[in-house]
C-alpha cells in the first residue's frame, strides 16, 4: 500500500469512528442525565460528565417494580409473537409474488400498492377489532394491527426474492418433485437471511416501540406494555408540573421528584433492550436493504 492509499484510508478510518462517536453521544448523554442528580441539572445544565451522581430517577420509575415487570413481559410478549408472525406473513404475501407465472400477478401488486395509499379511517379501523372482532383488552389487540405492518415491507422482500433468488433453484426443486410450500421453506428461506432480518428487525422496532395500540384497545393496568406505561407516567408527570403553580400541595411534591432526569431515564428503559439487539440484526441489515431495493 502506498502512502497515497494509506492516508485514503486511515482518513476513511477516522471519518467513520468519529461518525459512530457522534452517533452514540447522545445516547451517552441521555444516560449521563438519567443518573445526574435534579439539583445538578438545575445549577449547572445537562452535561456528560455529572458533578454528582444520583439514581433517583430509576428509583421513582421503579417504585412499583412489579408493575413494571408485568410490563415488560407483556412487551416482549406482544413483540415476539408479533414480529415472528408478521414476519411469516409477509413472507408468505411477498415470495407468490416474485413468482412471474403467478395468476393476477399485477392486480394482486396493485391492491398492496393502493394499501400504501389510502385507508379505511380510524373509526371503521377501531370499530372492526373491538365490535366485531372484540378484541377490546386482550393481547391480540397489540398483536393483529401489525401483522401485515407494511406493504413496503412485502415489496421490499418481493424485489429481493425476484432478484437475488436465482430461478434455477426454483426449477430444481420442481424438477425433484418439490412442492411450493417445500421450496419456499427448504430452498428459498435460508437463502433470505439478509431480507428476513431486515424485515424482522423493522417489524421488532415497531412493535416494541408501539404504545398506540395499547392505548386505544387497553384499560387494564395488568395487560399495559411498557412504552404505554412509560408515556402515561410521563403525562402525568407533566401534568402534575402544569399544576404546580396552582397548588402548593403539587409544588410540594413536584419539587420532590426527579422532573428532569425521570424523563431521560424513561427513554433509556425503553430503548435499552434494542440496543442490546440490534447488534445480532447489523450484519444482516444492510445486505438485505441493497441487494432487495435494486428493482422490482
Amino acid at each position: 500500500m502506498n502512502r497515497m492509499s494509506f492516508a485514503r484510508v486511515s482518513f476513511i478510518h477516522l471519518f467513520f469512528g468519529a461518525f459512530a462517536i457522534a452517533s452514540l453521544f447522545p445516547f451517552l448523554l441521555v444516560f449521563m442525565v438519567s443518573i445526574t442528580d435534579e439539583s445538578s441539572i438545575v445549577q449547572n445544565g445537562y452535561s456528560i460528565l455529572p458533578s454528582k451522581i444520583n439514581f433517583a430517577a430509576y428509583s421513582f420509575l421503579f417504585n412499583d417494580f412489579a408493575q413494571i415487570a408485568r410490563s415488560y413481559g407483556v412487551t416482549i410478549a406482544v413483540t415476539l409473537i408479533g414480529t415472528t408472525v408478521s414476519l411469516l406473513i409477509t413472507a408468505l404475501f411477498a415470495y407468490p409474488l416474485s413468482r412471474r407465472g403467478l395468476p393476477m400477478r399485477r392486480t394482486l401488486s396493485f391492491i398492496l400498492f393502493f394499501t400504501m395509499l389510502f385507508s379505511g379511517g380510524m373509526v371503521p379501523w377501531y370499530m372492526t377489532y373491538v365490535m366485531t372482532f372484540g378484541l377490546k383488552n386482550t393481547l391480540l389487540a397489540m398483536i393483529i394491527p401489525g401483522l401485515m405492518l407494511s406493504a413496503f415491507n412485502v415489496l421490499l422482500m418481493r424485489s429481493f426474492f425476484a432478484n437475488t433468488i436465482p430461478e434455477s433453484i426454483v426449477e430444481s426443486g420442481t424438477i425433484d418433485g418439490a412442492g411450493e410450500f417445500t421450496i419456499f421453506l427448504k430452498l428459498i428461506v435460508p437463502l433470505s437471511a439478509p431480507i428476513m432480518a431486515t424485515i424482522g428487525l423493522f417489524n421488532l422496532l415497531a412493535y416494541w416501540n408501539d404504545w398506540y395500540n395499547c392505548m386505544l384497545f387497553i384499560d387494564k393496568p395488568e395487560l399495559m406494555n411498557i412504552q404505554y406505561l412509560m408515556t402515561k407516567t410521563l403525562n402525568n408527570v407533566q401534568f402534575l408540573i402544569m399544576k404546580a403553580d396552582t397548588s402548593s400541595q403539587v409544588g410540594d411534591l413536584i419539587s420532590k421528584m426527579p422532573t428532569e432526569t425521570v424523563r431521560m431515564a424513561l427513554a433509556i428503559i425503553g430503548v435499552a433492550p434494542l440496543l442490546l439487539a440490534y447488534p445480532f440484526f447489523q450484519r444482516f441489515y444492510i445486505s438485505g436493504i441493497t441487494s432487495g431495493a435494486v428493482k422490482g
